[in-house]
């Protein structure tokens, strides 16, 4: 079990500049090992986090050598703790922890523990950014009008987490409206280092949203993980990651006169995911940081899900404090930040010459190389330069159906579609505008590029130009400093004239919550199969996700926004070709309206100022008049509402006692569902929206709620009835079972009969059957992580076999009680000759004693069969959640015996 922290001896006294001791910090230059100064910044994070954390039972010696030997051991697959230094959680991903905070609440009472001690060990922040449905747009009460509609619409969702703000201590949660939760994490819930009881340590984060990444840019290590993940890590479990690879990205020279952020990491973007940094840490550095500003790097970091590395870090640099200044921060925090991180070399002093670190592999950018660009039309790293857009465009319309293809006819490609927008004769051709949205997440914590869209409009709006009635725009701040700085610069009311009105502060466009399009815009569209386009300034632009009638979809800068929304198509040649008509009949050019990097500078300069910041987040935990007005009660246990149908008591802790129930094989098991190769977590989680056949529509009509109310699955995440009935529900599911047939079914094995997958685990429950999965290579890969363990569990599922897990997906298995097994290498389903009609029996070691981490395991079926796995339960923690019977019910008991 724990013992004490062997690395007391290194624990040093940082003291402050005039005189005093800002407190004690765990040194790194104290351990005197060269290895640690070629470390990537990045890992130097990690390396703290154990050396703090070290008790040599959840972190070891090893690991902290581990995490030093990183240039050797970082090609092996080693795994790691690590303890971030606190949560973050998004609205729809934080209701399912605060649900199980509560349960686990309820268990401990009834078990005679001190139920508030289920609190979080380390700090919660829970922000409701609340994805907005533009449904009202270009009208200056569009604000109002779209935080009505929330509210009415996820009212009890609000009163829950606002009961919880208030029952759990350590928890901190933003009132909705208030911002999207990666630029409140930025501008304000950022520590950057913490100072904990006189304990100094660098922030890090891991959150609920895979956009957490954002924070990166702040060099404040973060990512995105599941539910169970943030659970266990709010509790002091550590989390266990593969010691990653770390790509280094060195930057050169400066952007040239007319680029943008944007334009920056769209290319960014294509180079990284051409080289491949999947589970790597990508690290920024070289003479051309310096040309960048702190929203310029939270821009790419912000995008690490789209080149699909972990994180895109920016370690702290004299920017990193010039931002903090700016954004608030009092001159004795920052004075803290950079002491702390000088003197544990974890600060970039571009003045000084530089140690050469180690990375992976290598990659290098000349900033002046970049240029103008956008992305799409289906995917964020197909990168299009703007000067080659028509020319894409249209071979766009020629290729065959695909991530670069329509197929449309030539005869059809340049048809005019007429018709009527109130009462107005017009037309509509493929390759149109009818959404533009400037949208909160990647963009919008950028001051260059908004101030740059709104120079933009002011510009087109004294040439004459306008943007056609039907285009849907809307403008989506990611904080409310945004709406601050466009009204000290007099610009929003340009913004306004073009229909550019602040819809809301949360996630719109990009999630899909783009609302609806006018009725006759839709008919043509959808009468006419006219290829209808996107332009929005988001990270996410797949098919079918920003609208279901926009087929095609670019990401671009806010500025580029407004030129298309003037333009009203993306099969233009900006650089030959009018945008519009201006006053006199004059033709006006996309030069005529593009800003200088002079112009946005100046504006930059006299409009974002750091009172905006102190006056915008010192009234953020007062919320608003409707926030402020939802009634909770004051109970630290909550009063569960057996009749809701978004909040309810899961079953997790039924039946617990104070005695774990041990490690436990399974008897005689059914294996309710029978896969190939990659099954991801969008396969198996509750996604989307609510099928209207589906068992969890079912559910919802049997108690009252009408169709159009039946809301998403993400709405629904506290329901875990909602939830286990849309476990294995997606569409695209394809299971062995069926034959080739596509779907969410499967075979009831004793009866043969084909039912929905809740169904026939029903089925079996009350038969009193266990089950198990069968699976192949990569089960588990993706996003939508904890309800993908969660569900299982739920319907009964007690062990999963499959050739390989990803890592994040195996772990939350065994967080919620759910036996990994693997195959052994060059086995599978089809070399056993399995069919998944047999009934399983895999037999495990009564006493947790004789369990070891990875030993193999004997599994036996009804018809005689009999072969060996591995089994994937890779440390001693594990064993424990195991003996425990999960994560949570192990965190309940340690607590109820812990002596202080």
């Amino acid at each position: 079990m724990a013992t004490g922290n062997p690395f007391n001896t290194i624990l040093k006294t940082l003291q402050k500049p005039g005189g005093g001791e800002f407190g004690k910090y765990y040194s790194l230059p104290a351990l005197s090992d060269p290895r640690i100064d070629r470390l990537p910044y990045s890992i130097r994070i990690l390396l703290e986090s154990a050396i703090r954390n070290c008790d040599e039972f959840q972190v070891k010696s090893k690991d902290v050598e581990n995490i030093i030997d990183w240039e050797t051991t970082s090609t092996k697959q080693e795994e790691i703790p690590f303890k971030p230094a606190r949560v973050i959680l998004q609205d729809f991903t934080g209701v399912p922890c605060v649900v199980d905070l509560a349960c686990m609440r309820d268990a401990m009472n009834k078990l005679g523990g001190d139920s508030n001690k289920i609190n979080p060990l380390i700090p919660v922040d829970l922000v409701i950014d609340h994805s907005v449905q533009v449904d009202i747009a270009r009208s200056e009460n569009a604000v109002q009008a779209n935080q009505e509609l929330e509210f009415q619409r996820n009212k009890e969702r609000f009163s829950f987490l606002k009961w919880g703000s208030k029952a759990f201590n350590n928890m901190l949660v933003v009132p909705p409206g208030s911002g999207i939760v990666h630029q409140v994490n930025l501008e304000y819930l950022a520590r950057v280092v913490f100072n904990t009881n006189g304990l100094l340590y660098p922030d890090s984060v891991v959150g609920t949203d895979s956009h957490t990444t954002m924070i990166d840019g702040l060099g404040v290590a973060g990512w995105g993980v599941g539910g169970i993940e943030a659970e266990a890590a709010m509790l002091g479990q550590p989390m266990s990651m593969v010691l990653p690879g770390v790509v280094g990205f060195k930057l050169s020279g400066k952007l040239r006169n007319g680029l943008t952020a944007t334009d920056l990491v769209l290319t960014v973007t294509q180079m990284l995911r051409k080289h491949g940094v999947v589970g790597k840490f990508v690290e920024f550095y070289g003479e051309g940081m310096s040309e960048l500003s702190l929203a310029d790097r939270a821009t790419i970091a912000n995008m690490s899900p789209e080149y699909g590395a972990t994180m895109g870090f920016f370690p702290v640099d004299h920017v990193t404090l010039q931002y903090l200044k700016l954004t608030g921060r009092s001159d004795e925090t920052v004075s803290l930040i950079e002491s702390y991180l000088r003197a544990n070399k974890m600060f970039v002093d571009y003045s000084e010459p530089q140690v050469e670190r180690v990375y992976s592999s290598y990659l290098e950018l000349n900033l002046e190389d970049v240029e103008p660009c956008v992305s799409g039309p289906k995917r964020p790293h197909d990168r299009v330069p703007l000067k080659e857009m028509k020319a894409d465009w249209h071979a766009c319309l020629d290729n065959k159906v695909g991530f670069k293809g329509f197929a449309v006819p030539k005869e059809y490609q340049n048809k005019v579609v007429e018709f009527t927008f109130n009462g107005t004769p017009a037309q509509l051709r493929h390759g149109d505008v009818v959404i533009a949205a400037i949208t909160s997440c990647t963009n919008t914590s950028n001051p260059s590029v908004m101030l740059g869209a709104a120079l933009v409009a002011k510009k087109a709006c004294e040439l004459g130009l306008q943007v056609k009635p039907w285009i849907k725009t809307s403008l989506a701040p990611g904080s409310g400093v945004v709406t601050k700085y466009l009204q000290k610069s007099g610009l929003q009311p340009y913004l306004n004239q073009l229909g550019f009105h602040v819809v809301g502060y949360g996630c719109t466009t990009c999630i899909g919550n783009s609302g609806d399009i006018h009725e006759a815009v839709a008919s043509a569209i959808a009468e006419h199969d006219v290829v209808a386009a996107a332009v929005l300034s988001g990270n996410r632009n797949f098919e079918g996700r920003i609208h279901p009638l926009t087929r095609a979809n670019y990401l671009a800068s806010p500025p580029l926004v407004v030129a298309y929304a003037l333009a009203g198509t993306v099969g233009i040649d900006f650089e030959t070709e009018p945008i519009g008509l201006g006053k006199d009949g004059k033709q006006i050019f996309f030069r005529d309206i593009w800003p200088s990097n002079e112009e946005i500078a100046d504006v930059v300069q006299s409009s974002v100022l750091p009172d905006m910041f102190k006056a915008t987040y010192e009234a953020i935990t007062n919320g608003n008049l409707m926030w402020n007005q939802l009634a909770v009660p004051s109970s630290s246990l909550y009063q569960w509402d057996p009749a809701s149908t978004y909040i309810h008591e899961p079953p997790y802790f039924k039946d617990m006692t104070m005695s774990p129930p041990g490690p436990h094989g399974v008897k005689s098991a059914y294996c309710l569902l029978n896969f190939g190769d990659s099954i991801t977590t969008d396969h198996i989680s509750p996604a989307g929206s609510i099928h209207k056949d589906s068992p969890a529509a079912r559910y919802l009509l049997e108690r009252g709620v009408d169709r159009r109310d039946f809301n998403s699955y993400g709405s629904r995440r506290g329901n875990d009835e909602i939830m286990a009935r849309g476990t294995f529900a997606n569409i695209r599911l394809v299971n062995k079972f069926l034959n080739g047939q596509v779907g969410p079914k499967t075979t009831h094995i004793a009866s043969g009969e084909v039912l929905s997958v809740f169904d026939a685990a029903l089925r079996y429950k009350s038969e009193g059957d266990d089950l198990i999965v069968l699976a192949g290579s990569e089960y588990g890969s993706g996003s939508s992580r904890d309800w993908a363990a969660k569900g299982p569990m739920l319907l009964g599922v007690k062990a999963v076999i499959a050739k390989s897990f990803e890592r994040i997906h195996r772990s939350n298995l065994v967080g919620m009680g759910i036996i990994p097994l693997c195959f052994k290498p060059g086995e599978d389903t089809e070399t056993l000759g399995l069919t998944g009609h047999e009934r399983y029996t895999i037999n495990l070691p009564s006493n947790v004693n004789e369990i070891r981490p990875g030993q193999d395991v004997t599994v036996v079926t009804d018809n005689g069969k009999s072969f060996t796995c591995v089994l994937r339960f890779d440390t001693e923690v594990e064993l424990a959640y195991f003996n425990h019977g999960g994560i949570l019910q192990y965190a309940i008991r340690s607590l109820i015996n812990a002596k202080h």
